[in-house]
C-alpha cells in the first residue's frame, strides 16, 4: 500500500487548519472488529505516515494537529468552516513562509557543517603522519602495502568505513560482510585521488574535504551538505591487473 499526497492536496483538504481548533471535541475511538475496519485504519496509517513525512520535509510539522484532524473531518462531512477560496490562500501564504524558514535554517547549517570542517581540516593537517595533497585531500598511513597502484581505468576490491567529524557511521563494507568493487574513476573525488596514491594491500585513514566528497548537496539522509568525511580504506585488490 502506498497512498501518495501532495502537501498542497492534503492542506487545502484539511481546512480547519486555518480556522478553530477542535479542542472539546469528543474523541473518537474504534473498535477494529472488521476486515472492513482493518482495511480502513490501514489506510489511514499509511495517509498519516505520508502527510507526517510530507509536512517535515515542506518545514510545516509544527501545525496544530487537532485543528488539522477536525478539518479532514469537516470536509468529508462537507462542514467546512471555512471557504475553499480563503483556505487556498491562506495556506499559500503560510506554507511560502515556513518554507523560507526551512531554506534559512539548512542554510545556516550548511554553512556551519562547512565552517566546522575547514576548521578541522586545518587543525588535522597539522599533526604528525598526515600528509595533505595539492587538493586539500588528507591521509594518513596506518598501513602501507607492496603492491602495485591503481590508475583511474582500474577497478578495485576494497574494505573501508566512512564516518561523519561526529563519528557517526554512514557506510561500511564490513558492517555488510563483503568488500565493495568499483571503477576508480566511479567514486567521489577525494577516492579517486587516494586510490591512485595507495598501493595493494595499504590501509589508509583518508580525511575528504566536502569540495572533495559530495558538496553542497551531500548525499541521502545520512551525510549533510558540506560535510567533511573520514574513511578507513583497505585496498585488497586490483581486479583486472
Amino acid at each position: 500500500m502506498n497512498i501518495k499526497l501532495s502537501i498542497f492536496t492534503v492542506l487545502a483538504v484539511l481546512l480547519s487548519a486555518c480556522g478553530n481548533q477542535a479542542t472539546g471535541q469528543k474523541e473518537r475511538t474504534v473498535d477494529l472488529k472488521t476486515t472492513r475496519d482493518s482495511v480502513s485504519y490501514g489506510i489511514g496509517s499509511d495517509v498519516g505516515h505520508n502527510l507526517q513525512m510530507n509536512l517535515k520535509q515542506s518545514g510545516l510539522d509544527s501545525l496544530n494537529m487537532d485543528a488539522m484532524f477536525a478539518g479532514m473531518r469537516d470536509a468529508m462531512d462537507s462542514t467546512e468552516r471555512i471557504s475553499t477560496e480563503k483556505v487556498k490562500a491562506v495556506v499559500q501564504a503560510y506554507m511560502m513562509e515556513a518554507q523560507k524558514t526551512m531554506m534559512a535554517k539548512q542554510q545556516a547549517e550548511a554553512e556551519a557543517t562547512l565552517a566546522a570542517g575547514q576548521a578541522f581540516m586545518a587543525e588535522n593537517g597539522k599533526k604528525p603522519g598526515v600528509t595533505t595533497t595539492a587538493s586539500g585531500l588528507q591521509y594518513e598511513v596506518l598501513q602501507m602495502g607492496k603492491g602495485a597502484k591503481p590508475t583511474a581505468a582500474d577497478t578495485v576490491r576494497v574494505n573501508y568505513k566512512g564516518t561523519l567529524l561526529n563519528g557517526k557511521q554512514f557506510d561500511s563494507s564490513y558492517d555488510r560482510g563483503q568488500p565493495a568493487e568499483f571503477p576508480v574513476n566511479a567514486v567521489i573525488p577525494g577516492w579517486t585521488e587516494a586510490l591512485q596514491l595507495m598501493p595493494v594491500g595499504s590501509r589508509w585513514k583518508l580525511y575528504i574535504p566536502s569540495d572533495l566528497a559530495y558538496g553542497e548537496r551531500g548525499a541521502g539522509a545520512d551525510i549533510p551538505g558540506n560535510s567533511t568525511l573520514i574513511f578507513e580504506v583497505e585496498l585488497m585488490d586490483i581486479l583486472n591487473k
